[in-house]
């Protein structure tokens, strides 16, 4: 029997696979926040990237799929510093975030023991992380990236079993209320999928990096325009303003705000069954109204 042959795990320097921290690193992270939300217990959705505030610009802004919460990533290729732990705390204010985690590939002391004081003193639902990022090869492998996490909320394992379990099994009251209402609008109209607990659903858009957003409030049902994941607000917004008002008026949506495009949305009580299907229509309707103008649109430019 041959004997097996071993190599060694070799750590690899983060600019050698991010050259630069905002034009490479974030947009990767942005791309790849599976990998973050599987270390740290939250499934993360992409909300945008390099997010103004004040004279800063945050580096990601997520949202926590299970509670719709705001969740702020601040990453750096270098230690942590104060400058960074500064920003985080505006950013926090600013954007109203629940959730931050810090990414880094070390961290300082003072810094960990901020983070730990923040966790202890900050009532539910704030929570801070501290994760540690690592680039590994072995021999001459492809790069593989890895998340340690450093300083997390106390119970956090378990915290996270008990959302779990009310996400998958006794659901809130506002819970089973979303996943009744997207049932009615899957079973209606086969194009919305799975049906799931969360406020909204989204569908790509042909010829560009945007997604149609379907989204459920108390007041009625909505859509949107978004970046898809790995794309900035700013990034779209150049895609798009060429022919942004072509767009709005051919919909009938408002072309513009802060962090969407082409918003509109129908006003009813969407606790009332009787009023879910007009609510689905109205979402098949749109949702094939903005697929067919952004297709259009992509063979004009062609």
């Amino acid at each position: 029997m041959t004997e097996p042959v071993f190599a060694a795990l070799a750590d690899v320097p983060l600019r050698d696979a991010w050259a630069h921290e905002a034009h490479r690193f974030t947009p990767w992270l942005a791309a790849n926040l599976d990998r973050l939300a599987e270390v740290i217990g939250i499934p993360l959705e992409l909300t945008g990237i390099e997010i103004r505030v004040g004279t800063f610009s945050a580096d990601i802004l997520a949202r926590n799929a299970a509670d719709d919460s705001v969740v702020l990533v601040e990453n750096q290729l270098e230690g942590s510093d104060h400058t960074h732990l500064g920003q985080i705390m505006t950013y926090l204010a600013g954007l109203e975030a629940q959730t931050m985690v810090w990414v880094a590939p070390t961290f300082r002391d003072e810094h960990l023991s901020a983070i730990r004081w923040l966790n202890e003193h900050t009532v539910d639902p704030f929570a801070f992380f501290a994760v540690r990022v690592r680039v590994v090869r072995i021999a001459d492998s492809p790069y593989a990236p890895l998340f340690e996490v450093i300083e997390r909320p106390n119970n956090w394992d378990r915290q996270v079993s008990e959302k779990k379990r009310a996400i998958e099994g006794d659901l809130t009251e506002l819970g089973q209320h979303r996943r009744a209402f997207w049932t009615h609008v899957c079973a209606r109209h086969r194009r919305f999928g799975k049906p799931d607990a969360a406020s909204s659903h989204w569908a790509d858009l042909p010829g560009t990096d945007a997604v149609v957003v379907q989204y459920l409030s108390k007041n009625g049902v909505g859509v949107f325009v978004r970046p898809r994941r790995g794309r900035s607000m700013e990034q779209l917004a150049g895609e798009l303003q060429p022919n942004l008002q072509q767009l709005a008026d051919e919909l009938g949506a408002r072309a513009g705000g802060d962090d969407s495009f082409l918003s509109q949305s129908l006003k009813a009580d969407s606790h009332d069954p009787a009023q879910w299907d007009r609510l689905a229509d109205w979402l098949d309707d749109r949702t094939t109204a903005y697929h067919t103008a952004f297709a259009r649109l992509g063979g004009n430019q062609t």
